[in-house]
């Protein structure tokens, strides 16, 4: 039996993770919070930890790498959106065990949890920042992504979508519009809200996209 904790401050996506995870025979979730609290932790004694990347109430690098001191028996898998490169150095080199997209299907996440628990790391190949760009334009060429051109974006979103179609990082983007990495997180996540993509690279062609139809 592995033990899962779900560390999630989204009460929908957490209640969902937990309610999926406690189907299977071989897992049992034994702690589903908003927040990491390292000693309910300590006392659930969790073999695989399922962690937020972009926890709005604490910084998720930090709790990693206190879970890692208090609980070094424990894996972290962290989960996110965003398969930022600069996030993905700073958590492997915290001592995360796994990574999970959170728009993975079932199977791969089951796969991910028992893979980790079995001491195995599992992560996703490193991003190649430089051909961003060049991978934004082709995507536009494949077609164009279904999105509507009414949705109301306030002007540093507009500015968050120009930059990361320049294929700047976020750390680049925080730098140039002098605010912070999280900040720029937030930013980004409410624009895939908003238009109901999934990844940076989709952000970044429905703006290649866009200007190309203003100049049409």
């Amino acid at each position: 039996m592995i033990s899962v904790a779900v560390i999630e401050d989204n009460h929908l996506v957490r209640q969902g993770i937990s309610a999926l995870l406690s189907q299977s025979p071989d897992l049992e979730v034994v702690v589903a919070a908003g927040s990491g609290d390292t000693e309910r932790l300590r006392a659930a004694n969790p073999g695989v930890i399922l962690l937020d990347l972009g926890l709005r109430s604490a910084d998720s690098l930090r709790l990693t790498q206190k879970v890692r001191r208090e609980l070094p028996a424990a894996r972290i898998i962290v989960m996110d959106l965003l398969p930022v490169h600069e996030d993905l150095v700073e958590f492997v080199h915290a001592g995360v065990a796994g990574f999970i997209l959170k728009d993975a299907t079932l199977d791969d996440l089951l796969r991910t949890i028992r893979s980790v628990a079995e001491g195995e790391h599992v992560l996703p190949p490193p991003l190649t920042s430089t051909l961003f760009s060049q991978i934004a334009r082709e995507a536009i060429v494949q077609g164009r992504p279904a999105v509507l051109n009414s949705v109301r974006m306030t002007p540093r979103e507009r500015e968050v979508i120009g930059l990361i179609a320049d294929g700047l990082s976020n750390k680049a983007i925080a730098v140039e519009l002098r605010i912070s990495p999280h900040t720029v997180k937030s930013h980004v996540r409410n624009i895939m809200e908003k238009l109901a993509l999934h990844t940076r690279l989709q952000i970044a062609a429905y703006a290649h996209g866009r200007d190309e139809a203003e100049h049409d």
